[in-house]
């Protein structure tokens, strides 16, 4: 296991000066490190270890690997840490290993993925927004702003969590296709360009990650001569190059899920829960929220901070 989690898992331990009623907390997520929205999470995390002063590691494999996820989440279970933060990206996947943190008393709350699933694990609550709605809230702003044809980029297929956004967008734009990419931004801009290049009426793109969908498609776009929102270009989550793009005209908005909240609160509320026995009695939604050019300015600054 120990070779495992060398080769397999890219873990931080933050660790500040412990209270008499010493606190671990582990997080697993399925985010990848080269991810910029990941980081802001982890930002979070780390925030909220030194706010309550509790022990916190943050675990995630190296790729999108549900297989190596199930083994960290069982090797934190192994820890019998005070708490467990997960994200729940495939619960076919890691519903066991869920399942078996619950059974061993281990209070588990999910965050970012999972939230239809997370109650039926035994988690006690979920952190995050309703992907299907966030996506279909997307579909109908793009459709109100002329957008007769598109296509939702999906770098991560399997992710529930990302397929759910592309079926809300259809369900709120109309005719939609899926064009799937690897995570690698290089790969997402080359197949963009192409599927603009090939279908002349695909007038909307929607990218479901700002970094690594996001800016690419913003940058096919250019490429083809159709920027300053000829074809419209929406993105999941920010990045300040993104919001950058929203703010000059090149891209409609990004939606914000506010995934700081979604590192930050899990761990806050399992210290609450392991100093005082407190919890929330229902899921909290950090999002969505669209930042469109009126006010991506406001929120460049926090973004390159690793705040937003």
């Amino acid at each position: 296991m120990k070779q495992f989690l060398r080769a397999a898992v890219a873990a931080t331990t933050v660790a500040f000066a412990a209270p008499a009623f010493a606190t671990d907390i582990v997080v697993v997520s399925h985010g990848q490190a080269n991810d910029p929205f990941w980081s802001v999470v982890k930002n979070g995390v780390e925030q909220a270890a030194k706010d309550t002063g509790v022990n916190v590691e943050y675990r995630s494999p190296e790729t999108f690997d549900m297989v190596a996820m199930s083994q960290l989440i069982d090797a934190a279970v192994n820890q019998e840490p005070d708490g467990l933060v997960v994200s729940i990206p495939d619960a076919d996947a890691l519903g066991p290993s869920i399942k078996r943190a619950v059974e061993a008393g281990i209070p588990v709350i999910s965050m970012n993925s999972g939230s239809d699933v997370s109650k039926s694990l035994g988690a006690l609550l979920h952190v995050g927004q309703d992907e299907e709605d966030a996506g279909k809230r997307a579909g109908e702003k793009l459709k109100e702003m002329g957008g007769t044809k598109a296509i939702c980029v999906n770098q991560e297929v399997g992710n529930v969590s990302l397929d759910l956004r592309c079926k809300g967008f259809a369900e709120g734009f109309g005719e939609s296709t899926v064009l799937p990419t690897t995570n690698d931004p290089t790969d997402i801009e080359a197949k963009v360009r192409a599927a603009l290049d090939s279908d002349p009426d695909v007038d909307t793109v929607m990218a479901l990650g700002a970094a690594t969908a996001g800016e690419p498609s913003v940058a096919a776009v250019k490429a083809l001569g159709k920027g300053g929102g000829q074809i419209k270009v929406a993105s999941f989550d920010m990045s300040p190059g993104f919001l950058k793009a929203v703010e000059d005209g090149d891209a409609a908005f990004a939606i914000d899920q506010q995934q700081y909240l979604q590192g930050y609160l899990p761990v806050s509320f399992l210290a609450l829960n392991a100093k005082y026995g407190l919890i929330p009695a229902s899921n909290v939604s950090s999002g969505p929220n669209l930042i469109t050019k009126d006010k991506a300015a406001q929120v460049v600054d926090l973004s390159a901070k690793g705040i937003r």
